[in-house]
C-alpha cells in the first residue's frame, strides 16, 4: 500500500522521470541544499539529435514503498540516484564508497543509473577518471555540477529508450509478463496463466506500460495510442484498476498536449510542446531513424493493422479539454473501487482539480476537491495533515474559494498545535491563521473597517481574531496579544454581546497591565506590518467645537487700528463647482483668535457605547502647526450614556495657525491618537485658528459699591460693570479706579472718554471730571503693578421746567446710578521691534450712562 500521497502532484508529471538526491554521512544541511538546487535546476535536457525533450522531477526524500508503485505508473519509479557526501581522507573513502552502493540498493530494482559527488577529497583517488563519482575540491569549486548532471541524464535516457524498445517489440509467441502492484501480488498467485482473459490482462497492462515510457522519452504522440489500446484491452477484461491508469495517463498525455505552460502553477517553467504532435509525426516517417521500423512491428505484431498506425500522428488521439475532465472522473471512480489505491485516487483528484483551475471550472473542481477530503487513507501523522489540509487550502485559493480555502488553512493552523504533538507549533500555527484572513474578508487595518459597511461573518471573525490572540499568547508575545485584542475591541464592537465586551475588556486589562498598548507598528518576523489600533469607539465622539476664549480674555482690535479701513480688492471669479469635503471643513479658518499662553478650550460630545462606566484615564488634544501644551483630563462616563460634553483644554506657546487633529485617550490600558479625519460622521465648525501674541491683561475695581441691576446691556465684545451713587443736587464725589496689569506685558497707554445717555435735565458744567497725568506717570505699568486713576462726580441740574418730577422723588436727593465702567482689557500689538511694541494701546473709558433719576 503506497502510504505517503504527493499533493504537489500534476498531470505533466507522468512525463518526468523521478530522481532522487540525499546525503551520505555528515554533510551540512545548508552546503546540501546548495548543492541541490543547482542539480535540480537542470529540469529539462533536449535529447541529442532529435526534438525531444526529457523533463526530469528531483526530490531529496522519497518512501521506497512508493517505489514499489513503479510498474503501475513509471513517473513513481526512482530511475535516478545522486549522493553527496564530504570526504577528507584516502581512509573515509572505502566507507563512504560502501555507504553508496548500499543507498543504491535500497532504490536498486528500479534505477536506471546513480552518481555520487564527492566534496573535500584531493590526491590519487580525486584523480581516477571514473563515470559514477565526481570529485571536487570544496563547495565553491565546482562549477561542472551541471553538465555532469546533464550527462547523467543522457545516460538515464540511454537506459528509458532501451527499456522503451525492448517492451515495445515484445517477440510474437513470447509470453508477456503481468505486470502487478504490490497488494495484487497474491490475488494472480494459482491463475491459469494460458487463458485468453489472462493474456488480455497482461497485454493492456503493458500496453499501459509502454505509453508511459513513451510519455517520458518524449513521444507524446506515441503515448497516445498506447493508452488509447490499454484502455480498450483493460475494459474487455474488467482490469479497473489498470484501466483507470491507461485513463489517466490518456489524460495526462492530452493535458500536456492542450497546455504546453503546464498545470502545476509554475508558468513558463515547462518548454511550450503545442507543436510536438505534428513535429514528431514528421521525425517518424524520415528514413534511418533509430527504432521506428522496429516500433511499426512491434505495433502490427500485437493486432494493430496498417490503418490504424498510420493515424499515429493525427491529433484526433487526444482528448479535448471536456473529455479530460470526463476520464478522469472515470479513472477516479475506479480507483475508489481499491482502498488500497486512496493515495492513487487522491492524486488523480488533485491533478484534475489543477486542470479544470487552468480551465476556469470552479465548481466541477470543487467536487473532486470534495472527493479528495474524504478519501480514506492510513492513520496520517500530524505533520501529514497539516500538509494536506494546507494543500487543499491552496487548491481552493486557485479556483476562487476563497473562504473554503481559509477554512482548510485555518484547520492546518489548529493541527500545528494538538495536543498529541509534543512541542506545539504556536509560530506555524500563528502564521497560517495569519494567511486565513483575506478569506475571511478580514484585515488587521483598522481604518479598513471605518468606512463603509462590515463585510464577512462577523462571528466567524471574532472566533479567529480571538485564536490569533490565543497563538500570540502561547508564543510568549503579550503586545501580539495586546495589539489583537484592541483590533477585536474597536473593529467587532457593534457585534460582541454585553458579557463578550466584558470579557474581552477584562483580558484586554490584564494583558496591558504587563504590555500597555501603543501606536507603534509591529513588524512579525516574516515582514508583515501590524498597523496602531486607536479606540475612536471608546469613547465615540460626535462633535468637535473649537471654543472661543470668555469674554473677560478675548483679543479686541484697537479703534486707532480700525479707524482707517484699506480695502483689499481682489477678481471674483464664479465657479458653478463647489467642492464639499471633510477635510476642507477641518481646515475652516475659525472667526475668533486664541491667544499665546491662555488657556483654550476644545468642547466634545461623546457617549459611551459599553454597558459598564468607561474611565478615560488620559484624554488631550492633538495639534499641529503651533507648539502647544495639551493639559490632560480623566473622565468617567456612566454606562451606555447619551452625548456627554467634554471640555479638553490646552496652552498655545507660540503664534500662528493651529489646527486641532485629533485628541488621544489611554482606556484598558491602551494609548491611542484618534485623528479626526478617521471619524466617521463627526460634525465640525471648522478646527483651524489663528493664536496671535501674547497680550496685556488689565483688572479694574473702583470705590463706588456696584449697581444691584444692569442697566445698560453689554454689547457682547465689552467687558462692563455698574456701580451706583447718590448725590444730592450740587454735591461733588470721588470715584477711585485702580487699574491693575494681571498679565505679563506692560500696559504703555490709557485713554478715557465719557459720554452721558438719555438726560431729560439740563445738565451745567461737566458732570464728570479728571486728570491723568498723574496716572500717566505711573505708565507703562509693568506686570503685577496697579497705578490709580480719580474721577470727579458733580451734579448741577436744571429743575425748572420738570415740576412733576419733584413730585416724583422718593428722596430729597438725585440719585446718579448705572455708572458702567468698560474696558476691553486687550490690544492688538504688532510684532514687536528691541521689545517695544508699535502703536501700543490701552483704553479703559467711562461711558454709556443710563439715566439720572
Amino acid at each position: 500500500k503506497m502510504s505517503v500521497p504527493d499533493y504537489m502532484q500534476c498531470a505533466e508529471d507522468h512525463q518526468t522521470l523521478l530522481v532522487v538526491v540525499q546525503p551520505i554521512g555528515i554533510v551540512p544541511e545548508e552546503s546540501f541544499f546548495r548543492i541541490y538546487k543547482r542539480i535540480s535546476a537542470v529540469s529539462q535536457v533536449n535529447v541529442r539529435d532529435s526534438q525531444r525533450v526529457l523533463y526530469i522531477r528531483y526530490r531529496h526524500h522519497y518512501p521506497p514503498e512508493n517505489n514499489e508503485w513503479g510498474d503501475f505508473q513509471t513517473h513513481r519509479k526512482v530511475v535516478g540516484l545522486i549522493t553527496i557526501t564530504e570526504c577528507s581522507s584516502a581512509k573515509e573513502w572505502s566507507q563512504t564508497f560502501e555507504k553508496f552502493h548500499l543507498q543504491k540498493e535500497m532504490y536498486g530494482s528500479t534505477l536506471y543509473d546513480s552518481r555520487l559527488f564527492v566534496f573535500g577529497l584531493q590526491g590519487e583517488i580525486a584523480e581516477q577518471p571514473r563515470t559514477d563519482v565526481a570529485f571536487y575540491p570544496s563547495y565553491d569549486e565546482c562549477e561542472t555540477v551541471e553538465k555532469r548532471i546533464e550527462d547523467f541524464i543522457e545516460s538515464l535516457f540511454i537506459v528509458l529508450e532501451s527499456k522503451r524498445l525492448d517492451r515495445a517489440t515484445d517477440k510474437s509467441g513470447d509470453k508477456i509478463p503481468l505486470l502487478c502492484v504490490p497488494f495484487e501480488k497474491k490475488d494472480f498467485v494459482g491463475l491459469d496463466t494460458d487463458s485468453r482473459h489472462y493474456k488480455k490482462r497482461c497485454q493492456g497492462r503493458m500496453r499501459k506500460h509502454v505509453g508511459d515510457l513513451c510519455l517520458q522519452a518524449g513521444m507524446l504522440q506515441d503515448s497516445l495510442v498506447h493508452y488509447h489500446m490499454a484502455v480498450e484491452l483493460l475494459r474487455s477484461v474488467n482490469d479497473f484498476l489498470w484501466l483507470g491508469a491507461a485513463l489517466e495517463g490518456l489524460c495526462s498525455a492530452s493535458v500536456i498536449y492542450h497546455y504546453p505552460g503546464g498545470t502545476g502553477g509554475k508558468i513558463g517553467s515547462r518548454r511550450a510542446q503545442g507543436g510536438s504532435l505534428s513535429a514528431e509525426a514528421g521525425n517518424r516517417h524520415r528514413p534511418g531513424k533509430e527504432g521506428i521500423s522496429v516500433l511499426f512491428c512491434a505495433l502490427t505484431s500485437n493486432g494493430i493493422n496498417a490503418d490504424t498506425s498510420a493515424e499515429i500522428g493525427r491529433a484526433k488521439n487526444c482528448l479535448s479539454p471536456e473529455d479530460i475532465i470526463e476520464k478522469y472522473k472515470e479513472a477516479i471512480s475506479y480507483y475508489g473501487k481499491y482502498k488500497n489505491a486512496g493515495v492513487i485516487e487522491l492524486e488523480a483528484c488533485v491533478k484534475a482539480v489543477r486542470v479544470l483551475a487552468m480551465q476556469k471550472r470552479s465548481m466541477e473542481a470543487s467536487e473532486f476537491l470534495q472527493n479528495a477530503v474524504y478519501i480514506n487513507l492510513r492513520q496520517l501523522s500530524e505533520e501529514e495533515k497539516i500538509q494536506r489540509y494546507s494543500i487543499l487550502s491552496e487548491l481552493y485559493e486557485r479556483i476562487g474559494f476563497h473562504r473554503k480555502s481559509a477554512f482548510f488553512k485555518r484547520i492546518a493552523a489548529m493541527q500545528c498545535a494538538a495536543p498529541s504533538i509534543p512541542e506545539p507549533g504556536w509560530r506555524a500555527c500563528y502564521k497560517l491563521l495569519l494567511e486565513t484572513l483575506p478569506g475571511y474578508s478580514l484585515s488587521l487595518d483598522p481604518q479598513d473597517f471605518s468606512k463603509g459597511t462590515h463585510r464577512g461573518w462577523a462571528a466567524v471573525q471574532m472566533r479567529l481574531l480571538h485564536e490569533l490572540v490565543y497563538a500570540s499568547r502561547r508564543m510568549g508575545n503579550p503586545a501580539l496579544c495586546v495589539r489583537h485584542l484592541s483590533f477585536l475591541l474597536q473593529t467587532m464592537l457593534d457585534f460582541l454581546s454585553d458579557q463578550e465586551k466584558k470579557d474581552v475588556t477584562q483580558s484586554l486589562e490584564s494583558y496591558t497591565a504587563k504590555c500597555p498598548g501603543t501606536m507603534e507598528v509591529i513588524t512579525l518576523p516574516d515582514g508583515l506590518k501590524l498597523p496602531p489600533v486607536p479606540f475612536t469607539k471608546l469613547p465615540i465622539v460626535k462633535s468637535v467645537k473649537l471654543l472661543n476664549l470668555p469674554t473677560s480674555l478675548r483679543p479686541h482690535k484697537m479703534k486707532s487700528l480700525l479707524g482707517q479701513n484699506v480695502s483689499t480688492k481682489s477678481p471674483f471669479i464664479y465657479s458653478p463647482i463647489i467642492a464639499h469635503s471633510r477635510g476642507e471643513e477641518r481646515n475652516k479658518k475659525i472667526d475668533f483668535q486664541w491667544v499665546q499662553g491662555d488657556v483654550c478650550e476644545v468642547q466634545l460630545m461623546v457617549y459611551n457605547p459599553m454597558p459598564f462606566e468607561l474611565r478615560v484615564e488620559n484624554m488631550g488634544l492633538l495639534t499641529t502647526g503651533v507648539e502647544f501644551e495639551s493639559l490632560p483630563a480623566a473622565l468617567s462616563l456612566p454606562a451606555e450614556s447619551g452625548l456627554y460634553p467634554v471640555t479638553l483644554v490646552g496652552v498655545p506657546q507660540t503664534t500662528g495657525q493651529i489646527t486641532v487633529n485629533g485628541y488621544h485617550t489611554s482606556v484598558f490600558g491602551v494609548f491611542s491618537d484618534c485623528l479626526l479625519d478617521n471619524l466617521p460622521g463627526v460634525k465640525t465648525n471648522g478646527c483651524t485658528v489663528e493664536v496671535i501674541p501674547a497680550l496685556p491683561r488689565l483688572q479694574i475695581s473702583t470705590s463706588l459699591p456696584r449697581s444691584a441691576h444692569t442697566l445698560q446691556p453689554s454689547s457682547g465684545d465689552e467687558i462692563s460693570t455698574n456701580v451706583s451713587v447718590q448725590l444730592y443736587n450740587g454735591e461733588t464725589q470721588q470715584l477711585i479706579i485702580k487699574l491693575e496689569n494681571i498679565g505679563t506685558e506692560p500696559l504703555e497707554k490709557l485713554e478715557v472718554t465719557a459720554k452721558t445717555v438719555n438726560t431729560k435735565e439740563k445738565l451745567y458744567g461737566d458732570f464728570l471730571t479728571w486728570n491723568l497725568e498723574d496716572t500717566l506717570c505711573q505708565f507703562p505699568l509693568k506686570p503685577g503693578k496697579i497705578a490709580t486713576f480719580i474721577v470727579n462726580i458733580k451734579v448741577k441740574l436744571d429743575f425748572s421746567c420738570q415740576e412733576n418730577l419733584l413730585q416724583d422723588l422718593s428722596d430729597d436727593g438725585i440719585s446718579v446710578s448705572g455708572l458702567p465702567l468698560s474696558s476691553p482689557f486687550r490690544q492688538v500689538v504688532k510684532p514687536r521691534v528691541e521689545t517695544k511694541p508699535l502703536n501700543p494701546q490701552e483704553s479703559s473709558k467711562v461711558g454709556d450712562f443710563s439715566h439720572v433719576k
